[in-house]
């Protein structure tokens, strides 16, 4: 069982919810959201029904709709179907896949007015219309998002623990690691970039340590993903498919914005909108949105029509640029491991920086700007994030970040930045190879320490 930081949000659910509202548990399909909540059901309650709607036989179906307003015959036949003894406040009922069966989900509004057990959904494309159409969604519900493991979760999975504590202290305490560390933490990161977050590929790189054995896991959960696309994207598939297909191709360019006349010459963004929600819904995708006046709130001026399209895992993102090699996988794997194959490392850099963020609930900015003729005016930042600033008494300000995959580098654009909204920013952060630096309020930090931010 992967330690998983979710599982200590549930665990905080529990305690605040009391009751009183059901915790939805969404994420990608293969990114441990069952696995998680029964361990959740296993060590904090007395006991447990789980109900899977991916293949709950239609007598149960038919209790949860017959039943719907007669809870105590329900609670009786779920008890006696399934053996299991529920217990007032002491019992957790799990509905998983929930989006297969959305009158489960609708029911939650008076299981949670019942008040006798808790309850837990899981699910993935759950605001598609397919599964939520004809129902109505319980307002009762606390939202819960898995990402894959995120570079900390794998250092546990990885047995180095202590590694991942320091760390934390090196950027808490603006200090670096010493260099055997710093050293054994950048080859770790190398490897969590190839080998991903997804729960199967880390346990299978844990026990074998064989980037082959992981790759054919990989392929193996984008197929399934392809499949989806085409049972679940209803009149889109086509479009969607065509979007996650150009991901690595599109974060290959030194602009890494998304082009769609690399997908049809004549295509209109208001055209491919449904395409990127149908895969940001899946979890498949993290989108990044440009923010053309960089403020506390970035949302409030995003422009809907300039995003950048990262990979949900950057695993993932690994076995989709190289799924014409699959004869010399091991060959691939070893020369980017070392850093000898010739390929934009800054698209596996960037997207993991990406999924560290996204896996810390961060909404995905970044900014950028265009003036013909002044190439003072021209800019553009990876990231913007919005953290407390030291020397304005921890008041939120705009952190801009920056993503660097090689040791030479140049800070243009973060420095126009600067000069051009001095006042709105708090601390800069440029990600690199090397070692942690501080420079007044801009922070140098390895590429490792990411997931702090």
């Amino acid at each position: 069982m992967l330690k998983r930081k979710a599982l200590e949000q549930m665990r905080l659910w529990k305690e605040r919810a009391k009751g009183n509202e059901a915790l939805l548990v969404e994420g990608a399909r293969r990114v441990g959201k069952s696995t998680t909540v029964l361990e959740f059901a296993r060590t904090e309650y007395a006991s447990h029904i789980l109900i899977d709607f991916a293949q709950a036989p239609r007598d149960i179906l038919s209790m949860l709709e017959e039943y719907k307003n007669d809870l105590d015959t329900l609670f009786l036949m779920l008890e006696a179907y399934y053996r299991v003894k529920l217990r007032e406040r002491e019992s957790l009922i799990v509905f998983d896949e929930v989006q297969r069966f959305p009158p489960a989900r609708e029911l939650i509004k008076y299981l949670v007015a019942d008040g006798r057990y808790d309850y837990v959904e899981t699910g993935s494309l759950i605001s598609i219309r397919k599964n939520v159409e004809g129902i109505v969604i319980p307002s009762e519900e606390r939202r819960l998002e898995m990402a894959p493991l995120d570079f900390e979760e794998f250092c546990w999975a990885m047995g180095e623990g202590q590694l991942a504590d320091l760390i934390r202290r090196s950027f808490e305490e603006l200090k670096p690691l010493p260099d055997a560390l710093h050293k054994r933490a950048t080859r770790l990161w190398r490897e969590y970039m190839l080998v991903g977050g997804m729960p199967q590929a880390v346990v299978s790189y844990v026990e074998e340590r064989d980037f082959a054995a992981v790759d054919y896991v990989k392929r193996g959960i984008l197929s399934l993903y392809l499949d989806d696309m085409g049972k679940y994207g209803n009149g889109d598939a086509s479009r969607v498919r065509s979007v996650f297909a150009q991901v690595p191709g599109q974060l290959a360019k030194h602009e890494k914005k998304f082009t769609l006349a690399s997908v049809d010459s004549s295509a209109r963004m208001r055209d491919y909108d449904s395409a990127f929600f149908w895969l940001e819904d899946a979890k498949l995708v993290n989108v990044c949105r440009n923010s053309t006046d960089p403020n506390v709130g970035l949302g409030l001026h995003e422009d809907g029509t300039s995003l950048k399209c990262y990979q949900a895992d950057t695993g993932l993102l690994v076995s989709q640029a190289f799924a014409d090699s699959v004869e010399m996988l091991d060959e691939v794997y070893r020369e980017i491991m070392l850093d000898n194959l010739s390929i934009n490392e800054g698209m596996l850099v960037e997207n993991a920086v990406a999924q560290q963020l996204k896996a810390h609930g961060r909404p995905l900015y970044f900014y950028s700007r265009y003036d013909r003729g002044n190439a003072r005016g021209t800019m553009e930042i990876d990231f913007l994030i919005v953290r407390g600033y030291d020397n304005a008494a921890m008041k939120p300000r705009i952190s801009p970040v920056e993503v660097k995959s090689t040791k030479r580098y140049g800070t243009s654009s973060l420095d126009k930045f600067r000069a051009s909204f001095d006042k709105r920013l708090g601390t800069e952060y440029v990600l690199h190879p090397r070692q942690l630096q501080v420079e007044g309020d801009r922070v140098y930090l390895p590429l490792y320490a990411s997931f702090c931010l």
